[in-house]
C-alpha cells in the first residue's frame, strides 16, 4: 500500500522533500488510529491542532487529502484550518473574570462548579482530562496522562486546591469514583461542562465569549508566565510537543493590550 501511494505521487512529480513528509504523515495515520472514519479523521486534525502550527496542521491535512484521494477516491476529506497570524490572544478570561466567577459559585453554594473552574484555571488541564480525574487523584496530588507513543504527562493538583478538594469530599461524603459528577451521578460530559459554563457566565454577566472550557487553559499558562518565566516548563505541564506552540502565551491579550494603548497613548 505504501509503494502504490508513493508510486502514485511521484507520478505528480512532487519534490522529495513533499514525498517523504506524505509518506510520513500517512504512516503516522495509519499506526497511531484504526482505520479511516470521519471519526479518526477529525481526532487526527485535533491532535494536528494541539501540537503544530496551522502551516504545519494544513500540509498534514493535504497528505492525508491526498491519501485519501488515491485509496478512498475522495469520499472523505478533511478541511484545512486558516491561517492568520495573529499578535495578540483573544478570548481569554481575564484574572478578574475568572476570581469573580470562582466567588460568585462559591458563594451561591455552588461548589462542585466552583471546583470546576478552580481546577480547569489552576491545572491547565483540557476539559477531556478535566472529566477523568478521580478522588484518589486528589489524594496523590496528581494526575498521570498517557499520550499516544507512550508519552507521559503529569497533571499537577497544587497544595491550595488539593487541600480544599479534601474537605469539600469529606462533606459529601464521596470517597471514590470521579470527582465531577452529573445529577444522575454520572461522570459529567465536556459538553455537559461547557454549556453549564455559558449559563454561570450568563447569570453573573460576564461576556460568555470568554466562558469556555479552554479559556481558563490560556489562563492557566498566561498566570504561570506571569509569576514563573519558564517556558520549557509550561510546555511539558501543558503537554505541547513544540515549545513553538507554547510561545502565543508570552503575548499579551487584545483587551491587555487595549489597556495599555489607552495608558500610553496620550498624545
Amino acid at each position: 500500500m505504501k509503494e502504490q501511494f508513493e508510486a502514485h505521487l511521484r507520478r505528480g512529480n512532487l519534490s522529495e522533500n513533499t514525498i517523504t513528509s506524505y509518506l510520513w504523515t500517512v504512516y503516522y495515520y495509519l499506526t497511531h488510529y484504526d482505520g479511516v472514519s470521519t471519526e479518526n479523521l477529525l481526532a487526527y486534525k485535533g491532535f494536528l491542532l494541539e501540537r503544530y502550527k496551522p502551516k504545519t496542521v494544513n500540509l498534514r491535512i493535504q497528505a492525508i487529502n491526498k491519501y485519501l484521494e488515491f485509496f478512498d477516491e475522495g469520499k472523505l476529506k478533511l478541511k484545512f484550518i486558516k491561517v492568520q497570524q495573529k499578535n495578540f490572544l483573544e478570548n481569554v478570561i481575564s484574572n478578574a473574570d475568572y476570581t469573580f466567577l470562582k466567588n460568585s459559585l462559591k458563594k451561591d453554594g455552588n461548589a462542585q462548579w466552583y471546583f470546576v473552574v478552580w481546577y480547569l484555571a489552576a491545572t491547565g488541564a483540557r476539559v477531556s482530562e478535566l472529566v477523568q480525574i478521580k478522588v484518589e487523584h486528589v489524594e496523590a496530588g496528581y494526575f498521570d496522562l498517557y499520550a499516544k507513543g507512550g508519552k507521559l504527562r503529569r497533571l499537577y493538583i497544587p497544595k491550595k486546591l488539593k487541600t480544599e478538594t479534601v474537605e469539600w469530599l469529606k462533606e459529601t461524603g464521596i470517597a471514590s469514583c470521579y470527582l465531577f459528577l452529573n445529577r444522575f451521578g454520572e461522570r459529567i460530559t465536556t459538553r455537559g461542562i461547557s454549556q453549564q459554563l455559558k449559563n454561570y457566565a450568563e447569570k453573573y454577566g460576564i461576556n460568555p465569549k470568554v466562558v469556555y472550557p479552554h479559556s481558563f487553559r490560556h489562563r492557566y499558562a498566561k498566570n504561570f508566565l506571569e509569576k514563573y518565566n519558564d517556558i520549557a516548563l509550561l510546555a511539558d505541564l501543558m503537554g505541547h510537543e513544540s515549545i513553538e506552540t507554547t510561545r502565543i502565551y508570552l503575548r499579551r491579550t487584545a483587551s491587555e493590550q487595549q489597556a495599555l494603548v489607552d495608558k500610553i497613548v496620550t498624545w
